[in-house]
């Protein structure tokens, strides 16, 4: 093998995942190593800036060895990872000047609630596309200055850079020779306007941070630099490809049309559909986000992020200790034929859209004496579908038209009792590819396409489907089930409003 193989590296909130692919699409090797999550204090989370670094370096390794590939014969590397999570590192030294704040982390809620009293929502949402909730990097950003000992000063002086966790990567993949982020990672940031897919001075104004500290926006495909000091890739090797999570996973899922549409299921569940080269403004809660700009042309998305999806199924095994791994839930939820009347509501990190209730709750409700661990497990797994449902029906408002077929990927995808359970409460088909890494294949798909192995067309062609999920439900249980989520989502906002 002569150059002709992808390294696609994938940093998510839980693990750090490195796949070589092969010019085929095959995954040739793949590695994957747990990121620590460290809660200095309720509702907020925190990452190692430099153990992201060390099991990314530790992944790619693995993946290489597994492959049986020399590294010498990488042809480009692709980059995706999670995406608001924020980190502030010095520019010279590259070391971090304090633990990346997590796109989960719930910090700045009191400083979101603050900036929408003074009236200011209307503009990030026309601006950015996105709304004020402690979520995205900006408000994040400001903690940080205003929250570090000497960090504001020296940031103002050109000394610290700032970046999500591609842009980090980037950094020390290059020897710290770039800094530099691609259009769909800025515009999670609520600095991007989507329009001039440039940094927004009014957005940076208001926020009181300086744009010293910013990356390079690029596109999504193309070479941003080449690896220089690693001991585990030779110099030279070009970084070609770098996108958000969600939307690599769009495009992995070869969702290149409008209307297309895909559901990964991580630690969240996180629903985008191709909306074509105009941003759509949502008035159902949704977010308005770049998707990608490949060959001089952007797509961009509407987006229903659930916070909680997979992280409810680790909450079963760590929290409640019914499962031992997380595979185990669904035999354990399909030992029963129902929930038994219980239902759940995963906003164990408050509500994301349609409603946007940091201060939400999750729950579980309607609990009986004959309520076991399958039906809470069940309960879990269903209450998970029916927020993905609701995203659906939010997306359905915006567009004007009904979702036809969702697209699914993601670890939490593999459980074949959820699949049917969506395409249920659905009605419509959910279809399943072969491989469920699809945020690393579109990783190493943008990155293919910038040194030049394959285009979008070769992608569709090489794209494979395992399963197809065909709704069965009745549209009366449909609706009856959706109605009583419904009702449990509204009794958690009212607890969590006081």
């Amino acid at each position: 093998m002569t150059k002709n193989f992808i390294l696609a590296l994938d940093q998510g909130t839980t693990a750090t995942t490195a796949m070589v692919v092969g010019p085929d699409l095959s995954v040739l090797g793949r590695a994957s190593n747990e990121i620590p999550q460290i809660y200095p204090q309720p509702g907020h989370v925190e990452h190692d800036p430099d153990a992201i670094w060390e099991t990314t370096a530790r992944s790619a390794r693995q993946a290489m060895e597994a492959a049986g590939v020399a590294p010498a014969d990488c042809a480009g590397v692709g980059i995706t990872n999670q995406r608001e999570t924020t980190i502030l590192w010095d520019r010279d030294t590259g070391r971090p000047r304090h633990n990346a704040v997590v796109w989960q982390c719930r910090r700045t809620a009191e400083m979101c609630r603050r900036l929408k009293e003074d009236g200011l929502e209307p503009l990030f949402r026309e601006r950015s596309g996105l709304v004020l909730d402690p979520y995205f990097s900006g408000t994040k950003v400001r903690w940080l200055l205003d929250h570090v000992p000497g960090l504001r000063a020296d940031a103002e002086a050109g000394r610290v850079r700032f970046g999500t966790v591609d842009s980090f990567l980037l950094f020390r993949l290059t020897g710290g020779a770039v800094h530099a982020t691609d259009v769909s990672n800025a515009s999670r940031t609520l600095f991007l306007n989507l329009r001039t897919r440039s940094w927004d001075p009014d957005l940076l104004r208001v926020l009181d941070v300086p744009a010293a500290i910013l990356p390079e926006v690029r596109p999504s495909a193309g070479v941003f630099g080449t690896t220089r000091g690693l001991d585990f890739l030779p110099d030279g090797v070009p970084v070609a490809g770098m996108a958000g999570d969600q939307q690599a996973a769009l495009f992995g899922q070869t969702c290149f049309e409008a209307g297309q549409s895909k559901c990964t299921y991580g630690t969240g569940a996180f629903l985008l559909v191709n909306t074509g080269d105009r941003p759509v403004a949502s008035s159902h809660g949704l977010l308005t986000t770049v998707a990608w700009t490949v060959a001089g042309e952007t797509r961009y998305a509407l987006e229903g992020s659930a916070f909680i999806a997979g992280a409810a199924v680790q909450w079963l095994r760590d929290g409640l200790g019914l499962i031992r791994a997380s595979a185990d839930v669904e035999a354990l939820a399909a030992s029963v034929p129902d929930s038994g009347g219980a239902v759940f509501v995963p906003a164990l990190a408050g509500l994301g859209a349609p409603h946007w209730r940091p201060d939400a709750r999750g729950a579980l409700l309607g609990l009986t004496r004959g309520c076991g661990a399958g039906q809470v497990a069940r309960a879990v797994l269903e209450g998970v579908a029916m927020q993905v449902a609701d995203l659906a029906g939010a997306m359905e408002a915006d567009l004007g038209r009904p979702v036809t077929e969702l697209r699914v990927d993601g670890g939490a995808s593999a459980n074949d009792l959820m699949m049917q359970f969506q395409a249920d409460v659905l009605g419509v088909p959910v279809v399943r590819p072969r491989n469920l890494d699809t945020t690393a294949m579109g990783a190493a798909s943008l990155a293919g396409i910038g040194v030049g192995l394959w285009n979008g067309e070769s992608l569709g062609r090489m794209t494979r489907i395992a399963r197809r999920f065909e709704p069965v439900m009745t549209a009366a249980d449909r609706r009856a089930r959706l109605e009583r989520f419904h009702r449990a989502v509204a009794l958690v906002a009212e607890f969590g409003s006081g």
